[in-house]
């Protein structure tokens, strides 16, 4: 099939969705799993820390946003993206695992690559032109990656940057959700969260949306400027036995508190967990310059001749 496409002139960033597609779906929330509505209260955790601890992110950019022409001569929105994934193994010591780098061009019904010569941009189409539906597969292409970027790492707890959709098969995995856009817990309950203590949490809560997962809330060590100063959302996998649940759901109150920031050294503090910040920058580090690949998809749209060779790591951002 033959293509042409070109390069929208404006910031790739402009008008991104900023809010997950689980934000637009009002939960279904089961507040009496681990105890009656009316027992709710701070927990603390019945075991010490994990001893191993495996976090896991990744990192997602737009590099353009394109059109797509086709022999048909109807033009489709797309995306050629960039998004990366590591992990950090954690054992007294932290190790970096090699971090994964993938591009994609993602559009509507389209199966071909783009050489822009600094980097090669492998199909991944996508079921509509919606705004939404491209950021939904760029976002599921950087979640495969996560997934394959925690293989062969086994873990006490593994800590998953973000929601445990499409990543709850993983073993001994939870969902770490650092900012708070629905209300899951309403009523009395939703006193425990501003009374939790450092290292404490709520008792379990099951939340249905498009998909089940259990949830508890814990507080990170921090100053209180605010009654939910320090909260984190934890999640886990519907499938597992509850038993499993509250082991995970302890050693994460027992676990993340050992790895909050603090306000002078993060300004996400004390939510952004030192080795999902540090792993962050060196994922970000490897997406390479946007600038460039910029230039690069725009001389490819033109027809003019690439530069440089499709291969990583692409000049890194200063």
């Amino acid at each position: 099939m033959a293509f042409h496409f070109a390069v929208e002139s404006w910031s790739p960033e402009y008008g991104v969705p900023a809010s997950p597609s689980e934000a637009r779906v009002q939960p279904d929330v089961r507040l009496d799993v681990e105890c009656t509505e009316r027992e709710w209260r701070p927990l603390a955790p019945s075991r010490g820390p994990a001893t191993e601890v495996l976090f896991v992110d990744g990192v997602q950019r737009v590099d353009a946003r394109i059109w797509i022409t086709g022999d048909d001569g109807l033009s489709r929105p797309g995306l050629c993206a960039s998004y990366a994934a590591g992990a950090v193994h954690c054992t007294g010591t932290a190790v970096v695992q090699e971090p994964l780098v993938g591009r994609s061009v993602i559009a509507e019904l389209f199966g071909e690559p783009i050489d822009a010569g600094l980097a090669r941009y492998e199909p991944a189409p996508s079921t509509s032109s919606a705004v939404e539906a491209l950021f939904d597969q760029l976002e599921k292409q950087r979640r495969e990656l996560e997934i394959e970027a925690s293989r062969g790492v086994g873990a006490e707890l593994v800590v998953l940057d973000g929601s445990l959709f499409e990543r709850d098969a993983i073993p001994n995995a939870i969902g770490y959700l650092k900012s708070h856009e629905v209300t899951y817990v309403t009523g009395n309950p939703a006193r425990t969260i501003p009374a939790l203590e450092p290292g404490q949490r709520t008792p379990i809560f099951l939340t249905k949306t498009s998909w089940s997962r259990y949830s508890w809330y814990l507080r990170l060590p921090c100053r209180r400027d605010h009654p939910w100063s320090g909260i984190v959302r934890c999640e886990a996998a519907s499938t597992l036995r509850f038993s499993e649940v509250q082991r995970l759901a302890d050693l994460s109150a027992a676990t993340l508190p050992l790895f909050a920031s603090e306000a002078h050294k993060d300004t996400r503090a004390p939510q952004n967990l030192y080795p999902i910040a540090g792993l962050e920058r060196e994922l970000r580090h490897r997406l390479g310059d946007q600038q460039l690949l910029y230039r690069a998809l725009r001389d490819a749209s033109a027809g003019l001749p690439p530069v440089g060779v499709a291969t990583d790591p692409l000049p890194f951002d200063s």
